[in-house]
């Protein structure tokens, strides 16, 4: 739609540039006399017009280069041939004004059929490629809001996630770990017969025999007494061992 549309601008600059140059002539005279054509009185006015067109002409050709600008020329430049098309046709057929001759009065009739028909068509053109612009745009504008949403959402999640695995680095996991019991050392209770001297002082040497005989006796009637009190009912007793 829009390379059709650029064709109708170069269409529309062409014709506003063969006009443009046409009233820029004004003042030759046998030209317009060559083409049986009305000069414009006065002719300062014919070339006003003249390079106002030229410059139309230019903006046409520019806009069909230029995508930003298609839609928006084209409406305006058609907006323009077409009423120009319907004035010179109300003048020429209407008032039949000015007076030209069969041949010029066809050929100014078919200029302004072709204005008429290049107009409207750039208009209907310019607003269907305007439409669709808007369209377009509107779905660019949803996809980029689409992907600024999954972008919000990603960084969302990824906080999320970040926050869990700092609440998870807080409290570390618990690890069971084996229970080691402390070894007690195993003590034997002395019995009161091992704790007498192994050696009786009896065997010590520099000692009499009445000495050596009285202290085996009083260590007899020590072991003695101390046997008596170990087998009493009350008395405590050690551990059964093996």
């Amino acid at each position: 739609m829009k390379p059709l549309l650029r064709a109708v601008l170069i269409l529309d600059a062409l014709l506003l540039l063969a006009f443009g140059l046409l009233f820029l002539l004004t003042p030759w005279t046998s030209l317009y006399n060559a083409l049986l054509l009305v000069q414009t009185q006065p002719a300062l006015v014919g070339q006003g017009f003249g390079v106002a067109l030229i410059g139309l002409a230019w903006l046409a050709l520019h806009a069909s280069i230029d995508g930003a600008l298609t839609s928006t020329v084209a409406k305006v430049v058609g907006h323009v041939n077409w009423l120009t098309g319907v004035l010179m046709l109300v003048w020429l057929l209407g008032l039949h004004t000015p007076a030209l001759t069969g041949f010029g009065q066809i050929i100014a009739v078919l200029t302004g059929v072709v204005l008429l028909v290049v107009g409207l068509g750039g208009v209907r053109l310019s607003g269907a490629v305007r439409r669709r612009e808007k369209v377009r745009l509107g779905e660019a504008a949803a996809a980029e809001r689409a992907e600024k949403q999954a972008a919000k959402d990603a960084a969302k999640d990824a906080a999320n996630k970040r926050d869990s695995a700092r609440a998870t680095a807080g409290f570390p996991a618990y690890r069971a770990e084996p229970v080691v019991e402390p070894v007690m050392p195993v003590t034997q209770p002395v019995s009161p017969v091992s704790a007498a001297p192994l050696h009786s002082v009896v065997d010590e040497p520099g000692l009499t025999a009445s000495e050596r005989a009285a202290r085996a006796e009083t260590a007899a009637a020590r072991d003695d007494a101390r046997n008596a009190a170990a087998d009493a009912p009350g008395a405590p007793r050690p551990p059964f061992h093996g």
